[in-house]
């Protein structure tokens, strides 16, 4: 059975697609961008600043949906530029110290709203 995940400590999708989807103990949490969920405004600050608020938004989401970082199996994420990889994973090792989930990254063309940064999640009970 498909359950739609929704909360409001996360930013409200920009889009038609739902902020996470939970199937058979599976989470699938939509790419989220360094939106602040209060003012829906871009974080003020450069990648590591918004990858830090991609991450807390996730962690949102994940909580929302009974889950934690720790169920997390696989993060994809999505640059607008490889010149940021360092910086990037500087912050995302704070979010996933140990066990780290799977992980691809990617240069991208464009990112929504201009944004540095995405990363879509996927997490297992």
């Amino acid at each position: 059975m498909k359950r739609i995940i929704q909360t409001n400590n996360a930013p409200a999708a920009i889009g038609p697609y739902s902020q996470a989807v939970e199937v058979n103990g599976t989470l699938y949490v939509s790419g989220q961008i360094p939106l602040d969920p209060v003012s829906m405004k871009i974080v003020e600050g450069g990648i590591q600043e918004q990858t830090a608020q991609v991450l807390t938004n996730i962690g949102a989401i994940l909580k929302e949906a009974g889950y934690d970082y720790k169920d997390v199996v696989k993060s994809t994420c999505l640059l607008s530029d490889m010149a940021n990889f360092k910086a990037m994973n500087e912050i995302y090792a704070k979010y996933y110290s140990e066990d780290a989930p799977a992980r691809a990254a990617f240069a991208v063309k464009e990112l929504p709203l201009g944004v540095l940064i995405e990363i879509e999640t996927i997490a297992v009970k």
